[in-house]
């Protein structure tokens, strides 16, 4: 037995999918109250084990048969998406450890010994541990001090001319006191007056 409305079915479902993804035809399910038919087809889609195409035609005396929708429903044993969790509880956990860091910091104001997860190293750390931790990062003075231990004489003292000067560099530098500039110029050298 196959459903009367197979053919028209199948070239809706044909519009939005490979016809080879369409199985055979399941059944016709028809909705109560409603002039509405659910043609129901297997789906031989790769990643839709359990899944079926199913395509609701409006059946209206004295009209022609008409497709509303169409779409894929999960059958039993279908593989599905997990299920969904709030926002609320999928931070939780990273709310928690924000608390945790938080008085942690608080601990450490107060010059007490709290542990720190922060670094990894499953020891507790004391204020003076934290302080060597924030100053991991260069900070100006750092810089300074780094370069204070610069030696003079490891300097090159032996520069030339033509470390100063690349010679691949095009640049067209205008001399200050060249009178080229148009501006510049008078009725003398035969340019513009201003």
């Amino acid at each position: 037995m196959t459903s009367p409305y197979e053919d028209l079915a199948r070239s809706a479902l044909a519009e939005v999918t490979d016809p080879a993804n369409i199985g055979a035809w399941v059944e016709d399910r028809t909705q109560p109250d409603a002039a509405i038919v659910d043609v129901v087809f297997a789906t031989t889609q790769p990643g839709y084990p359990g899944w079926s195409w199913i395509v609701s035609v409006a059946v209206l005396p004295e009209t022609e048969p008409t497709v509303l929708e169409l779409g894929q429903l999960p059958g039993e044993g279908a593989l599905l998406a997990p299920e969904w969790i709030p926002w609320s509880v999928r931070l939780a956990e990273w709310q928690a450890a924000a608390a945790a860091e938080a008085e942690r910091a608080e601990g450490a104001e107060d010059g007490e010994d709290v542990p720190d997860a922060a670094d990894g190293d499953g020891e507790d750390d004391t204020e003076a541990d934290d302080d060597l931790d924030e100053d991991d990062e260069l900070d100006e003075d750092d810089v300074v001090d780094d370069l204070d231990d610069v030696d003079e004489d490891d300097l090159d003292d032996e520069l030339d001319e033509d470390d100063l000067v690349d010679d691949d560099l095009d640049l067209d530098i205008e001399d200050p006191e060249d009178p080229e500039d148009p501006e510049e110029l008078d009725e003398t050298d035969g340019g513009p007056t201003e």
